[in-house]
């Protein structure tokens, strides 16, 4: 296992701004807070722009804090690979998130030379209980010379 990540917290910001400036468009976007061997946290701010009928945070948002997630780990393992894709991705929504930022923790399991697999576990900032429990796989492009 990885002891340090490739890419630091900062370098997975400006790339994820590079490559996916759209992230910031209508209002906050997820927020990388930390990333580590294998691991990213990442900070969904409270907005109503990620809210549905109701006023909870909806499942669409959750969705992209997972997959964001799991990507930013990705990044932070490995460096830049633009073209990982998401071939997988699995949600169980386990209870109403809290009117709070959302924090996504990833976790990757399994990081190989072809795939990734991953979990992200959400809660409602401050809250102990889980919102949302998430696994994801990732198709990593081949390394060139």
């Amino acid at each position: 296992m990885p002891t340090e990540p490739v890419m630091s917290r900062e370098a997975v910001i400006a790339y994820l701004d590079e490559v996916f400036p759209q992230i910031h468009h209508g209002g906050p976007g997820p927020v990388v807070e930390s990333v580590g061997p294998l691991t990213a946290s990442l900070r969904l701010p409270y907005h109503e722009r990620h809210l549905r009928p109701g006023g909870t945070i909806s499942g669409p948002a959750m969705m992209a804090l997972a997959d964001l997630a799991l990507y930013a780990a990705i990044l932070a393992s490995l460096g830049p690979v633009a073209l990982a894709v998401t071939t997988n991705l699995s949600f169980n929504f386990m209870r109403k998130p809290a009117p709070r930022d959302l924090i996504g923790e990833a976790r990757l399991m399994k990081l190989g030379r072809q795939l990734a697999v991953g979990e992200v576990l959400i809660r409602s900032a401050g809250e102990p209980d889980l919102v949302c429990h998430a696994t994801g796989t990732y198709a990593i492009p081949p390394r060139r010379n």
